[in-house]
């Protein structure tokens, strides 16, 4: 990759997600635009287009970070989080497939994990794992916050007994990540 944005512009565009002023979209387009080969540009854009509810448009985005670049691996967590948010749980897996190879105690590989139980309606150890991931990650706090979310309901559907469901089951783990993040998820 030769042609990457510059860390001021890089920045630059950091605070503006940070103050939330309406022009982070067309901010984005700009450098995308001006560095298309940029990984981390198209890795923003598609959180920005998934925060602001236009799924459709951050999914390519979000593929183009990772076709980029491989090994950005919080690229690669987010579009398979955003995958399995989808309602595409077996694409969710194949994108995270390679972010089995981070160490062992890496948030990402844990919280990997704990979705992945997460998808075979495992809850308690879907748990163990996004704790672990959530004791792991100084690195990026919002996705502490997602994963919290993501335990909070498990923790509820454990709870649940098979009378208390609606039609006799427990909730799946795919239609409860429906459910919660109707905009299809953060990508922080």
């Amino acid at each position: 990759m030769t042609n990457l944005c510059g860390d001021s512009e890089l920045q630059e565009l950091m605070a503006t997600l940070q103050t939330e002023g309406g022009d982070e979209l067309q901010r984005a387009d700009r450098l995308v635009a001006e560095y298309p080969e940029d990984p981390r540009l198209h890795f923003l854009r598609g959180s920005i287009l998934a925060s602001i509810g236009r799924p459709i448009e951050a999914l390519p985005a979000l593929r183009k970070s990772v076709e980029l670049a491989p090994d950005f691996a919080i690229a690669r967590f987010q579009l398979g989080f955003f995958q399995l948010t989808s309602g595409e749980a077996e694409p969710a897996l194949a994108t995270w497939g390679p972010l089995a190879l981070l160490p062992d105690g890496h948030y990402l590989r844990c919280f990997v994990a704990g979705l992945t139980y997460l998808i075979r309606d495992e809850f308690a150890e879907a748990i163990v794992q996004l704790r672990q991931g959530i004791a792991a990650n100084s690195e990026n706090p919002p996705l502490n916050r997602d994963m919290q979310i993501v335990i909070d309901k498990a923790q509820e559907l454990l709870g649940e007994s098979a009378s208390d469901a609606g039609d006799g089951e427990v909730a799946s783990a795919t239609s409860f990540l429906l459910d919660q993040f109707p905009g299809r998820g953060r990508t922080n």
